[in-house]
C-alpha cells in the first residue's frame, strides 16, 4: 500500500528591503488616485450643479411664456404677466460670428504653428512664439475697443466689396448697418483665439515621432510632402481639440462682442453686416434689470441654451477625435 509524505510548510518569510519599498510605494501611487478621483468628481458635480440652478431657475419663465422659445425674435420681459421671448436671433449671431472666426483662425493658426515647428530658424521661432502666446493675456475689453475704434476703419472698405460683389447672397446682403457688424465682430474673435489654437497645434506638431519624418523624407518627399503626410494626420486629433477649444472661448465671448455690436432691436437679417447681439452680450445688456425672477428666468433661460450649447461643441469635438484615433491606431 502506497503511502504519501507531505512536505512541511515554511513560514513565509518576513519581506525583505525590496518588498518594503516596493509596499511603500505604493501609498502615494493610492493617495494620488484617490486625490485625482475626487477631482474629477467634484468637477463633474460642479457642471450638474450649475446645470440644475439654470433649470431650476430659468423653468418658471420657460412656461410662462408666450412665444416659441426657440424659433421667435420677440424679445419682451418686462410685464411678468406677458412674457414672450425667443432666442432665434441670439442663436443666429452667436454661431454665425463664432463659425466665421473659425474659418479665419483655424487656418491661420495651422500654418503659424506648421511655421515654428518645421520652417522657422530656432532663433526666430522662439521669441515669435512668445509674442504670438501674449496676445492671449491680453483682455478682451482691449480687443473689444481696438475692433472698435482701430480695427473698424480698415474693414468697411473690404465689406463694401463684399456687398458690391456678393450682394446676392443672403450672408452679404447690403444693410443700414455701417458700424459694428457680426463680421466686424468675427475678425476681433478670430484674433482673440488665435494664440490658443496656435499654441496647441505647435504643441502637437512638435510631438510628431522623428521616424516618421525621416522616413518621409528618406524616401524622397519634400518638407510639404512630409509635412503632409507624416506631421498633419498625426496632429489631426489635437488641431481639431484645439480649435474646438477655440470656438468654446468664441461662443462664451462678452465683453469684446458687446463692445463691438450694434444692437438692433426688433430688426433680423440673415447678413454678416448686420449687428445683433449674441447670448453673453444680451445678458450683459440686461444686467442691470434682473429686477423680478420671471425676468431674470427669460436672461437665465438663454444662458441655459449657451450652456448646452457648449456641451454640444465638447461632444462634437469629443467623438471627432475618438473616430480618428480609431482610424491612426
Amino acid at each position: 500500500m502506497a503511502t504519501t509524505t507531505s512536505t512541511p510548510r515554511v513560514p513565509d518569510a518576513p519581506p525583505g528591503p525590496e518588498g518594503l519599498k516596493q509596499g511603500l510605494s505604493r501609498g502615494p501611487d493610492r493617495a494620488f488616485k484617490m486625490l485625482a478621483g475626487g477631482s474629477s468628481a467634484v468637477v463633474v458635480a460642479l457642471v450638474v450643479i450649475v446645470g440644475v440652478y439654470l433649470i431650476s431657475k430659468a423653468w418658471p419663465s420657460l412656461a410662462a411664456n408666450g412665444a416659441s422659445f426657440l424659433t421667435s425674435r420677440e424679445w419682451s420681459v418686462a410685464d411678468p404677466d406677458a412674457l414672450r421671448f425667443g432666442i432665434a436671433p441670439l442663436l443666429w449671431v452667436t454661431v454665425i460670428s463664432s463659425v466665421v472666426a473659425m474659418a479665419i483662425a483655424v487656418p491661420v493658426a495651422i500654418g503659424v504653428a506648421l511655421y515654428l515647428t518645421h520652417y522657422a530658424p530656432p532663433r526666430v521661432a522662439k521669441p515669435f512664439a512668445y509674442l504670438v502666446d501674449l496676445l492671449a493675456a491680453v483682455p478682451s475689453i482691449v480687443f473689444g475697443l481696438w475692433g472698435a475704434r482701430v480695427l473698424m476703419p480698415y474693414v468697411q472698405p473690404f465689406q463694401d466689396a463684399l456687398k458690391s460683389a456678393f450682394g446676392w447672397f443672403p450672408l452679404f446682403a447690403p444693410t443700414a448697418v455701417q458700424a459694428g457688424t457680426i463680421f466686424l465682430a468675427s475678425i476681433v474673435l478670430a484674433i482673440m483665439i488665435l494664440p490658443i489654437i496656435t499654441a496647441l497645434s505647435r504643441e502637437v506638431f512638435r510631438q510628431t515621432p522623428v521616424g516618421h519624418m525621416e522616413a518621409a523624407l528618406a524616401l524622397g518627399a519634400t518638407r510639404w510632402e512630409m509635412i503632409r503626410t507624416a506631421v498633419l494626420p498625426f496632429g489631426r486629433p489635437g488641431v481639431v481639440s484645439a480649435a474646438m477649444l477655440g470656438l468654446g472661448r468664441a461662443l462664451g465671448e462678452t465683453i469684446a462682442v458687446t463692445i463691438i455690436l450694434s444692437t438692433t432691436t426688433g430688426a433680423f437679417s440673415w447678413s454678416l453686416f448686420f449687428g445683433g447681439e449674441t447670448f453673453a452680450s444680451k445678458i450683459a445688456n440686461a444686467a442691470s434689470e434682473f429686477d423680478s425672477p420671471s425676468k431674470t428666468g427669460a436672461y437665465i433661460a438663454a444662458g441655459l441654451v449657451l450652456f448646452l450649447l457648449t456641451f454640444a461643441v465638447n461632444a462634437i469635438a469629443r467623438v471627432i477625435i475618438d473616430r480618428r484615433k480609431g482610424f491612426t491606431e
